[in-house]
């Protein structure tokens, strides 16, 4: 145990240390404007080259600073919330390669090596939600890896049309070939591949499945890693999205996923699944701020939701911890008196999701907002926007008003207690990094700010939802636990509106239900054992019996030799009989 300790001390010093040297890099490269190409020749064979190209600029640097801190925090965090796990190696193992293959994605300005970051991504996600070895946690990481499979033939067919072009260094291409229809092509399966890794409709399903992965895991996903890929690409290939169709349907699609998450998470009631959804919410505003226009806008929302999303998670699993693996909201109530510390931390990052003024997400989502009443856009966008931000609120006072208030409805059983102090650790240096987050990150990125003028109405119109959404929290708790039991309709509209528009339903059951039901009419209706009597069985039976006659034949009788020898004067008659 002792070494285990050590070797996850040392892996959080050493992401740590680097997260920290990357930072302060990415500062020299984004106020000096510089960008490194570093390429690494692996093979020379005559006149022909394989080489790795890695780009380093401060977008890359600034984005794997901060996956670095993160995990490096998670693994912290891991060495107290998995201590009772016996492949707790395995696991961190695992946390470490999904972390390089992040890496390999970040740095990468050429298709081949991004597939080689894409999949790892993929391959190491599904090992790490079948973790817990159950029947829930496969159908989950079944639902997660073919989900992902057909973004990664999206990226295989893009690396295919670019071998229209010299090579697969997209970024060379991005400027010079705009509106070429290859470029076009590339494109569009560019967005088909980041649509289905950051789970935008119709791909959503499995987002909350993933769900079934260990809680240090979630906090790692959900902020900086996998879903996040699907936006960062999009980001590196803003260019070909901007002059095409393909903003306007990202923009629809992406406001949707944002307005169907927002609803689901509000007739939600497992803990984690509403995070998820949360999550889910704040990838379709980074998407369909991007799908405007403001690429730079959506990499800054991306970095301060990292921050708080991953002390949501850590809050959240340490609440789960302390229940004993209880995830229901309904249970937790008056957890503030158990939990002071963690529940401020809870608290902190609830407000900061929801753009509490001057914590890390209002300086994101309040810029975009205005940038949104700026912009040329239609009524219907304009709706989405703005009550998908209102349903944030709403459902994080929900989520508040369930756990923080009330009386608490577990087993007395339970010690509730705050003592856990290395993930304390990792939850305090994740909080101190939402409370500044947000500005340190606005003052560096935007250091030339221009006055974003509006009428008094809009300006306060942001605030006015905000608060509406958080009245409308507090009203739907109390509504729900009144009707719930009651209305036949309210129940059916809370299955449709918390099942995602039945999109977890669509994409298994649905898929996979009517070539059951034909197997199953195949092996009454066909069969009846017909196959087995005259497939394996015959075929078995029949190879017995002629064993059984060759082990007769050969067991030196007498009777046999003198009936062979009798056999073969007889054929040689027959023969000499013939010839004459």
């Amino acid at each position: 145990m002792n070494n285990l300790v050590n070797y996850c001390k040392n892996s959080f010093y050493i992401l740590f240390f680097i997260s920290v040297i990357l930072f302060f890099f990415s500062v020299k490269f984004l106020l000096n404007d510089l960008s490194y190409f570093i390429e690494w020749e692996l093979i020379s064979l005559h006149s022909m080259m394989i080489v790795m190209t890695f780009l380093f600029d401060w977008m890359s640097l600034m984005f794997m600073s901060f996956v670095l801190f993160i995990s490096s925090l998670v693994i912290f965090y891991s060495m107290e919330y998995m201590q009772e796990d016996f492949n707790i190696n395995r696991f961190i193992l695992l946390v470490l390669m999904f972390v390089m293959s992040m890496m390999m994605l970040i740095i990468s300005p050429n298709l081949i090596s991004i597939l080689l970051g894409w999949d790892g991504l993929g391959l190491v996600s599904y090992c790490l939600v079948i973790y817990f070895q159950n029947v829930k946690s496969y159908n989950a990481g079944m639902l997660t890896a073919l989900s992902n499979r057909i973004g990664d033939v999206a990226l295989l067919l893009a690396i295919a049309w670019m071998l229209n072009y010299g090579s697969w260094n997209y970024i060379f291409y991005l400027e010079m070939k705009n509106m070429d229809f290859q470029m076009l092509v590339i494109g569009g399966l560019v967005m088909m591949a980041a649509m289905t890794k950051s789970a935008q409709i119709p791909f959503s399903s499995w987002l909350p499945a993933a769900m079934a992965a260990p809680t240090p895991v979630s906090a790692l996903v959900h902020s900086s890693t996998l879903v996040t890929a699907g936006v960062y690409l999009l980001i590196r290939f803003n260019m070909l999205i901007m002059n095409s169709m393909f903003s306007q349907i990202l923009l629809l699609i992406s406001g949707l996923t944002m307005f169907m998450a927002g609803l689901g998470a509000n007739f939600e009631f497992d803990l984690k699944k509403i995070i998820a959804l949360s999550t889910l919410s704040q990838l379709g505003l980074m998407m369909s701020i991007l799908s405007i226009g403001f690429y730079k806008l959506a990499f800054f929302h991306l970095l301060t939701h990292a921050l708080f999303k991953a002390l949501l998670f850590m809050c959240a699993g340490v609440i789960i911890h302390n229940m004993k693996n209880m995830q229901d909201i309904r249970v937790m109530g008056n957890l503030i008196l158990s939990m002071p510390l963690t529940c401020s931390c809870f608290n902190i990052a609830n407000l900061a999701l929801c753009g509490m003024p001057f914590l890390a997400g209002f300086y994101s989502k309040d810029l975009i907002l205005e940038m949104v009443m700026l912009s040329y856009m239609n009524s219907f966008s304009f709706f989405l926007f703005f009550f998908s931000t209102g349903l944030t609120v709403c459902y994080s006072f929900r989520l508040v008003y369930y756990s923080m208030t009330g009386n608490y409805m577990g087993t007395s059983l339970n010690l509730l207690n705050d003592y856990s102090w290395i993930m304390m650790f990792s939850i305090f240096s994740l909080m101190i990094m939402a409370i500044i987050g947000g500005s340190l990150l606005n003052w560096l990125l935007f250091f030339n700010n221009s006055m974003i003028c509006l009428p008094k109405m809009m300006k306060m119109f942001t605030l006015f939802v905000c608060l509406l959404g958080g009245f409308l929290g507090y009203m739907i708790s109390n509504v729900y636990l009144f009707y719930s039991n009651k209305s036949f309709y309210f129940y059916k509209m809370s299955n449709f509106m918390g099942g995602m528009w039945f999109m977890p339903m669509i994409s298994t059951l649905g898929i996979i239900k009517m070539p059951l039901i034909l197997g199953l009419n195949c092996l009454k209706n066909f069969d009846q054992g017909w196959s087995e009597y005259f497939g394996g069985q015959m075929l078995y039976n029949k190879l017995k019996n002629y064993s059984l006659y060759m082990q007769e034949f050969q067991n030196n009788n007498l009777k046999i030799y003198l009936l062979s020898y009798l056999l073969w004067i007889f054929i040689l008659i027959l023969v000499m009989l013939f010839l004459n």
